[in-house]
């Protein structure tokens, strides 16, 4: 199993198969540190921003314990030979950017959650990064690097050396620290550096006779250190994207494995040693042998260097595609959290070189139903830029996009925005491409049937109109649900044009500021178009009186409709917070908002249509239950909002310890279970009320049958028994009171049954005659007849005696 964190998570991954096995989750923040039990391999801690060290059974997602330490951990550290110890780092309190190692002693207690509020200072003014501190050989020492100073305390002597460099940069070399490794079974320090080299430290217990070899290869900083598990190899690893092995500490014993995709950001040894694992920044994890050779690939989403392309839905797969490696495009699976693949686009060697103006990806659409992929790919230059337009056809057999058009210049300028007729795509005709550019006009491509009979394709695109007003640049363009009409936005103004005859309908306009985003509302909804201005305005226009029907003041960044519902998501960014806002375009009051949704900037939004509408109980997350609306942020991170708690979304959890009595485990009561919940459905469906059977529910036998795994049930002959007997009403010794209240209780119910049915009939034959009279009458209720019969029931004798 490989574990690694991933936001507010653990993720274990299968070595073999590379999938997610299973996601742990309970922390409220960032979880910074993750280090296996040295006394229990089955058990994992880890350390989180918010304060608290938890220490799980990672194999089932099972919470063990929650230790609160009380203040933001960044690091975390363990030692076989402390027992009842963790290290971590923190900062210190009444001074920024300063931090310190500290000893947490984890409580001893019966409870799940406790305090470890007990810390010892080891070292002041460390490094935030884990790979700033080292742990050396049995524990002894722990080494700290931070600037050009290296500080080494022993823990048994209470000795703390300080070793420095100088800062002086000569001839290219930066003598800065940027990690550290302790050889395992050694006295010897391992020290990367920003200039690439690597300084290996012995004799460090004496403060003037200690003395460092160096090793150099790479031309750019070390960004991480590990020694193999007997000690004898060093990995290093960097922006090169090369990882590097060096033998006996010797610049010309050394082997490579190159082309690892992108620069090395951490570097991990497996526990035998058989295998080690690097993480790029790329968000890619590589597996790799220990003779040198590339095992296995697990890719999560790509950060690239800017999503320019925005994040757009693939209908065929559901994939979220967006910008990935250079001139390439990226199809992320959100149900596994891996690329499904990657499709170069730009076909040209990219090269990782400050300064260089190279071609990269800027636009991508899709065709309604995925068959069809336009891609716009420029250079980096910005007067001149060279632009190209692509259309891809999604071939069956080879399962893959296959170029069909290149279209060099397809605009004088900068390519704003891109769409499709999202019409039938039967009919090659009704099928159109649309761009609009910074030359002031928007382009109408078609598809026409190419007759060389040497043109390996049947059909290619050509330009089949350009619109342009009044000489502004065109930003924004989209067609409404049906096809019938084209809205482009130029700078302050929204035209709408007629798509069958391309005759400009109506315009609108709302200065200052120019349109920002735009978009038609859907279903019921499909008479409006909204458009937000970069004046913070968000406007809406009705098509059938051409008139604004209702403007809000906000300084929307993102607009985003629903596919499949009339709900339109719009992100706000004010005051350095950003807020959520769900409306329908009939309705001005917003359906649902979110304030500060997170603490980065939202860029993009994406509605990913469901497979199954989701059911919720929560009548504010109603709007979610077609669609999921995932964010990225201007730290490329991908997150979503969710209609449940994190209890239900995590299968393992910590209340999991006994088996909850409404989980179906075997998939005979999932099954049994199904069965039930459509039959409550269908009854309420039906106006009946749901009665649940409380006893046949906390019958033992019945719990045991339906949650136990079928491989482990004792003999069905010796189930039958207990089942049958479960069944079976027992006999109570009830005292004659509480037999009387049953029994007046049941003649009760059989009375309240009968006078209904009766008071319906009554009910039905009357009303006709009271209709006919035109008489009202004054009625009781059901449940005032009930509390009259009540009454009437009861016994007045007493009274009598007085």
């Amino acid at each position: 199993y490989l574990l690694c964190t991933s936001g507010d998570f653990v993720k274990v991954y299968s070595v073999n198969t590379e999938e997610t096995l299973r996601l742990i989750g309970g922390h409220a923040d960032l979880v910074t540190g993750i280090q296996l039990n040295p006394h229990n391999h089955m058990q994992l801690y880890s350390s989180s921003l918010d304060g608290t060290i938890k220490l799980w059974d990672f194999m089932d997602g099972i919470l063990i314990k929650t230790f609160t330490v009380g203040s933001q951990l960044l690091a975390l550290y363990t030692l076989a030979s402390a027992e009842d110890s963790v290290f971590v780092v923190i900062p210190k309190k009444g001074e920024r950017d300063t931090f310190q190692l500290v000893s947490v002693k984890l409580t001893k207690g019966a409870g799940q959650d406790l305090e470890s509020k007990e810390l010892s200072v080891v070292l002041d003014g460390v490094g935030a990064s884990m790979k700033h501190i080292a742990f050396g050989r049995e524990g002894a020492y722990v080494v700290s690097v931070k600037g050009v100073n290296l500080k080494v305390y022993f823990f048994k002597r209470k000795l703390l050396n300080r070793f420095s460099l100088s800062t002086l940069k000569t001839k290219g070399g930066d003598n800065r620290f940027s990690c550290v490794a302790c050889h395992p079974t050694e006295d010897c320090i391992a020290t990367g550096h920003a200039d690439g080299k690597i300084r290996l430290w012995r004799n460090f217990h004496h403060k003037k006779e200690y003395t460092y070899s160096t090793l150099h290869w790479h031309h750019d900083i070390v960004m991480d250190l590990a020694f193999s598990m007997e000690g004898t190899r060093l990995l290093s690893g960097g922006v090169e994207s090369v990882l590097v092995q060096w033998h006996n500490e010797s610049s010309c014993q050394k082997d490579f494995l190159p082309r690892l995709g992108s620069p090395i950001e951490y570097i991990s040894m497996s526990s035998d040693g058989a295998l080690c694992c690097t993480l790029h920044t790329d968000n890619r994890i590589s597996i790799i042998n220990s003779n040198l050779r590339f095992s296995r690939s697990i890719q999560g989403l790509i950060k690239s260097r800017d999503v320019k392309t925005g994040l757009v839905v693939d209908p065929r797969t559901k994939a979220l595609v967006l910008n990935g490696e250079p001139g390439h495009l990226q199809f992320y699976s959100l149900q596994s959290d891996q690329q499904l693949f990657s499709l170069d686009i730009v076909q040209r060697q990219y090269i990782h070189e400050a300064g260089l103006k190279q071609s990269d990806l800027v636009k991508v659409a899709f065709s309604a139903r995925g068959t069809w992929l336009a891609t716009v790919e420029e250079s980096e230059e910005v007067t001149d830029p060279e632009l190209q337009l692509k259309l891809w056809f999604y071939h069956e057999e080879a399962q893959s996009f296959q170029l069909n058009t290149r279209i060099n210049t397809p605009h004088d300028n900068h390519i704003t925005d891109m769409c499709f007729r999202d019409m039938d795509e039967l009919g090659d005709d009704s099928l159109i491409l649309v761009t609009t550019g910074r030359d002031c006009v928007f382009k109408v491509w078609v598809m026409v049937e190419d007759n060389d009979p040497e043109a390996q394709q049947n059909v290619s695109w050509t330009c089949d109109f350009i619109g342009s007003y009044h000489n502004y640049q065109a930003t924004n363009c989209c067609f409404s649900e049906d096809g019938s009409l084209l809205a482009v936005s130029f700078e302050e103004t929204v035209t709408v044009w007629d798509s069958l005859t391309w005759d400009l309908k109506c315009t609108f306009c709302h200065p200052p500021g120019n349109i920002r985003k735009i978009c038609f509302g859907r279903l019921t909804c499909s008479k409006y178009l909204i458009g937000a201005t970069d004046y913070g305005f968000l406007c809406c226009w009705n098509l059938l009186t051409c008139a604004l029907e209702w403007s809000a003041h906000l300084n929307i960044v993102v607009l985003q409709p629903d596919p499949v519902s009339e709900h339109i998501a719009a992100v706000s960014w004010l005051s350095k917070e950003s807020s959520l806002f769900v409306f329908k375009p009939n309705e001005p009051r917003p359906i649902y908002i979110q304030r500060n949704l997170c603490k980065e900037k939202i860029l993009l939004a994406a509605f990913v249509p469901r497979d199954e509408p989701e059911m919720t109980s929560s009548e504010k997350y109603l709007w979610l239950r077609k669609s999921q609306l995932f964010f990225l942020t201007d730290t490329q991170e991908l997150m979503t909002l969710s209609t449940k708690s994190l209890e239900e979304r995590l299968t393992p959890s910590n209340k999991q310890l006994a088996v909850e009595e409404s989980l179906p485990v075997t998939p005979f009561s999932l099954l049994l279970g199904k069965h039930r919940h459509q039959q409550a459905q269908e009854d309420t469906d039906l106006g009946k009320p749901v009665v649940h059977n409380k006893r046949e529910q906390a019958s033992p036998a019945v719990k045991e049958l339906l949650h136990t795994p079928a491989h482990v049930l004792p003999s069905a002959s010796f189930l039958c028994t207990i089942f049958i007997n479960s069944l079976l009403i027992s006999k109570e010794n009830k005292s004659a009171e509480e037999v009387a209240d049953e029994v007046e209780m049941e003649s009760e119910k059989a009375e309240d049954e009968s006078d209904e049915e009766d008071v319906t009939a009554m009910e039905q034959e009357d009303t006709s005659h009271m209709e006919l009279l035109g008489e009202m009458t004054c009625k009781l209720s059901k449940s005032q007849e009930k509390e009259l019969r009540k009454i009437r029931k009861m016994d007045y004798s007493w009274i009598s005696a007085f």
